[in-house]
């Protein structure tokens, strides 16, 4: 059964809603909001231990404490936006080849054009809701401490407790990790900080990496092993994910080779993993009946964890034009979000799987980025389920989102080996890689032989395998492609053919409004 991620009003030390301020300093402050109870009034029986964890996977998908945005949790402009999931989204494939957005909301266009500066106000609150969510992982932790549990706790209570701060855990190095990847040099913030005004020092890439790499070394034992957790939690092999996936861009992030590493935790993971039949239903509203391949996915339910970031986003914006939304399983679409026609020349249309494009109406080079009907839509993510019968909602969808699968373990495990790393084989790489191309074209006719597995064909498939699950960015940024002219994308730089954009777009700012509340902050090198 999916775990409902329900919005228990567990006020974490921070302000919330209208009072919340978007300065890192104030992001782990005594709350001002009245509605706000303490840590001894929230945590009265260890059934309330486990709704206080649920807040923190909730964090990710939600705005805020009611409905789909009432009382959100960052203030200003439409709340939806400052959702976790949606602003990586942003950061991740909008700055991409692989998605640019119609609409004139904001700053949002300088995420295509590569022209974001520390004032953009979608990258502020990218950086916000990271130490938002950090905030509430700590207040969490320093609540659950053993010496302020309730008496009344059984011994597997405490058992179950402890699982649960290793896990709060795990999701606060998950968020470093995002941190780490998207702004570079930021602040730690741990329980162990103190509650109120303070101004944090800036950390190295290298100390942040340190950081992520001992937290889950440390609370590895305390998790469940892998598949054995409840839907919607993390286990080990989330934990051995995230490890290989840093490892794959310890190059990029601290220029050591760790490739090696990365192997290791990807033939961790292996065993306990098997891929899906069919790659639509990975991305269909019961897609958490695929544990087989879904290693973690951030749980959405759309009766009781109604939000317009996650999943419900992805569906929405990316339908208009002549697609039927209720094809999708939705009530309309919001005319947002295409893909270039770079990305879609990467996939064989006709017979590979996972060109999931409805291209009926929609011409496939984009001349004015305003018009939805310019380029193809992306329609990977449907609120529909795997018999055909539609999620529990028609406007917030059940579809969750896919955050670690074993295909991009196999993926990372034969880019490791192009790039030298040891424990792995060249014949293993290419018979993973087949597995998905088999599933992808039905049969064996988009296999490989290993002399076609390269560096430029991984680039490419995991285009093809991971659109739209927030790592393109990332990956372009690893194979020296994001900012300069080894690869250019239509509206790249701002020009319909594409430009080369600066190296220092390869992180985004620290935002100007941290700048200035915070003296231990330097500005991210070319802003």
């Amino acid at each position: 059964m999916k775990t409902n991620i329900k919005k228990y009003i567990l006020m974490a030390a921070v302000a919330l809603g209208s009072t919340l301020t978007s300065c890192v300093d104030d992001l782990d402050t005594t709350p001002i909001d009245p509605n706000y109870k303490s840590g001894d009034k929230i945590y009265v029986s260890a059934e309330s231990y486990k709704q206080g964890l649920s807040k923190l996977y909730g964090s990710f998908v939600l705005a805020g404490q009611e409905g789909a945005g009432g009382n959100a949790d960052i203030a200003g402009g439409d709340p939806g936006s400052t959702v976790y999931t949606r602003l990586l989204f942003y950061c991740q494939e909008l700055s991409t080849d692989a998605a640019i957005a119609a609409w004139n909301d904001g700053d949002i266009k300088e995420f295509h054009n590569q022209k974001w500066t520390s004032g953009n106000g979608f990258v502020g609150n990218m950086y916000t809701r990271l130490y938002l969510t950090i905030g509430f992982i700590n207040q969490y932790l320093r609540d659950t401490e053993p010496g302020k549990l309730i008496s009344s706790l059984t011994s597997d209570d405490l058992k179950n407790i402890e699982q649960y701060r290793a896990e709060a855990r795990l999701l606060r190095a998950m968020v470093y990790y995002n941190a780490l990847d998207l702004f570079g040099s930021v602040p730690i913030l741990t329980e162990a900080d103190p509650v109120g005004k303070f101004k944090p020092e800036q950390k190295t890439r290298k100390e942040i990496f340190t950081f992520v790499e001992a937290e889950v070394s440390e609370i590895e034992s305390l998790l469940a092993e892998p598949g054995n957790n409840e839907y919607g939690r993390i286990d080990k092999g989330a934990a051995w994910a995230l490890m290989a996936r840093m490892y794959l861009n310890a190059e990029v992030y601290i220029n050591e080779v760790k490739y090696t590493e990365c192997i290791d935790y990807c033939k961790k993971i292996m065993p306990f993993y098997s891929l899906n039949d069919s790659y639509e239903e990975l991305f269909m509203a019961d897609n958490h009946l695929r544990t087989n391949e879904m290693i973690f996915a951030f749980a959405c339910d759309g009766l009781n964890s109604q939000t317009y970031g996650a999943t419900t986003y992805l569906i929405h914006a990316a339908i208009g034009g002549d697609y039927v939304p209720a094809n999708a399983g939705i009530n309309g679409g919001w005319g947002g979000n295409r893909v270039t026609s770079a990305f879609v020349n990467k996939f064989d249309q006709n017979n590979d799987k996972r060109a999931m494009f409805f291209t009926e109406g929609q011409s496939l080079e984009i001349d004015q980025i305003g018009e939805f009907t310019e380029g193809y839509m992306l329609v990977k993510y449907t609120n529909k389920n795997s018999d055909g019968t539609n999620g529990s909602d028609d406007n917030f969808v059940d579809t969750d989102f896919p955050i670690f699968r074993l295909a991009d373990v196999y993926l990372m495990y034969a880019e490791s080996v192009l790039r030298g790393g040891n424990g792995g084989s060249l014949g293993e790489a290419t018979s993973y890689i087949n597995q998905l191309r088999t599933r992808a074209y039905g049969n064996t006719s988009g296999n490989i032989t290993e002399a076609d597995l390269t560096l430029d064909f991984i680039i490419d498939e995991r285009a093809r395998e991971l659109s739209w699950e927030c790592m393109r960015r990332t990956d372009l940024i690893r194979f020296g492609q994001f900012s300069n002219s080894k690869y250019l994308w239509p509206w790249k730089g701002g020009l319909k053919d594409g430009k080369s954009v600066d190296a220092h777009y390869n992180l985004y700012p620290i935002p100007l409004s941290e700048l200035n509340s915070n003296s231990n902050l330097t500005p991210t090198p070319g802003y």
